[in-house]
């Protein structure tokens, strides 16, 4: 059973089509038994896929993939790693989403991907501004609870 209505899935193809700039791969981390919201997780991630020509999946297991998982920076799951693909590699801007991705937090994940894809954001140029001035790495996180 679809976890996106179809009404949702035909809204998001019409954005997806609009707003992509570069190919953008979720790279999802599960495990073989999988966690509590883990099958969901990659169910979200696949239907969004299919949605778009410029959105593809990779799977991998956080146990049996550790390498994989320290590499993107994985230390828990279910975990979604945003990477823009481009000519000759990809380019991570170490956007990760942890969690299951629904209710209001399905816009953020459509959101990242729209972001990964441009490679900029919606900050203002002020915020911008202040952020380049940084002399040194900042780990941002943002922690959101299901109401």
């Amino acid at each position: 059973m679809a976890l996106i209505s179809e009404k949702d899935a035909e809204t998001l193809r019409t954005e997806f089509a609009q707003r992509m700039g570069a190919p953008v791969k979720f790279v999802v981390f599960t495990q073989e038994t999988e966690c509590q919201y883990c099958a969901e997780t990659r169910q979200i991630v696949e239907e969004i896929a299919g949605l778009s020509d410029k959105i593809t999946t990779e799977v991998f297991d956080f146990v049996a993939d550790k390498a994989t998982a320290e590499h993107y920076g994985i230390d828990k799951i279910p975990a979604i790693a945003l990477v823009r693909v481009e000519e000759g590699g990809q380019r991570d801007y170490g956007t990760r989403f942890f969690g299951s991705p629904s209710g209001y937090e399905f816009t953020t994940l459509i959101e990242d991907a729209w972001d990964v894809s441009q490679g900029s954001t919606d900050l203002k140029p002020k915020t911008k501004e202040k952020l380049a001035k940084l002399s040194q790495p900042v780990h941002i996180q943002v922690f959101v609870t299901p109401t």
